[in-house]
């Protein structure tokens, strides 16, 4: 069996290694935790003022735009050996410790039997250790649970193009009171199965995002018809699929870009009802 194991840096693998060596390290990361720590409490106490701060107004505590901007930057300066998700992974403790302290926070996952599990790890792996999770048996309860104020969002399954009627929560969203507003998880393998978080607040932009639309389709527009009208109209697609099984056909689009609600590019979809499910921050690849 070949030897996996890590080399040990020279200072300690070399005959001269001594106690007072390993001391000297050990005490350079106790100065380092220690600036951490103050760092940390710098922040917090930044955190505390602009939850109180005039200037933020009754704005939302969480922007998930913001907060994968903030990701992007990081990674982008980031190096090895301290794996990229290890440091996602602290952010988004980071993140959901300063939420709270802003306002009460919680989450209602959707957890259907055959993705429950999935949900519900993503969920507390995006919103930290001590944020209140209520399981919930369908995607409904969970969205009605926002609406009520019961609590401040939701995580949904992301649509699959073959899911059954009942698990096709997007299409009787109700985009007059709730958006989607981030994707899960934020660093993401290649097809992997998403999750997706909805609030009764508008989504925030990232600087590079993507956005749901959903068409209700006038007569039996074609999957290729439909890209060609997206495409058209300067909405470049990411993905398209459409449900037929009800009494008038609707499609959701992924789309690239932050698409506002009066962007001028969906009047151009002249004779369909688009409507904006929500945007979010585009994944990271893992």
């Amino acid at each position: 069996m070949p030897d996996t194991a890590q080399p040990l840096p020279d200072a300690l693998s070399s005959p001269a290694a001594s106690t007072e060596e390993l001391a000297a390290l050990r005490a350079e990361i106790d100065t380092l935790d220690d600036q951490l720590h103050a760092l940390l409490m710098r922040r917090a106490g930044i955190v505390a003022r602009l939850g109180s701060s005039r200037a933020k107004g009754e704005g939302p505590a969480l922007r998930p735009g913001r907060e994968a901007a903030i990701l992007r930057r990081l990674l982008d300066r980031h190096a090895e050996p301290l794996p990229r998700a290890a440091l996602v992974r602290l952010w988004r403790e980071i993140f959901a410790a300063s939420t709270a302290m802003q306002a009460s926070f919680s989450v209602a996952a959707a957890v259907p039997p055959a993705r429950g599990e999935h949900v519900l790890h993503l969920t507390r792996q995006h919103f930290g250790a001590d944020t209140p999770i209520r399981p919930m048996t369908t995607a409904g309860q969970a969205l009605a649970a926002v609406l009520a104020g019961e609590v401040a969002v939701a995580t949904l399954p992301a649509p699959e193009p073959e899911e059954p009627e009942e698990a096709a929560w997007w299409v009787r969203f109700d985009t007059q009171h709730l958006q989607v507003t981030a994707r899960l998880p934020f660093l993401m393998d290649p097809g992997g199965a998403g999750v997706l978080v909805v609030a009764a607040t508008p989504p925030d932009a990232s600087g590079r995002d993507r956005s749901l639309l959903r068409i209700e389709l006038a007569g039996d527009l074609s999957h290729a018809r439909l890209t060609t009208l997206l495409q058209q109209a300067g909405l470049p697609m990411r993905g398209l699929m459409i449900r037929r099984s009800g009494a008038e056909p609707v499609a959701l689009a992924e789309v690239e870009g932050f698409i506002e609600l009066d962007d001028s590019r969906l009047a151009a979809l002249a004779g369909l009802h688009v409507q904006r499910l929500g945007a979010y921050a585009e994944p990271e690849p893992a």
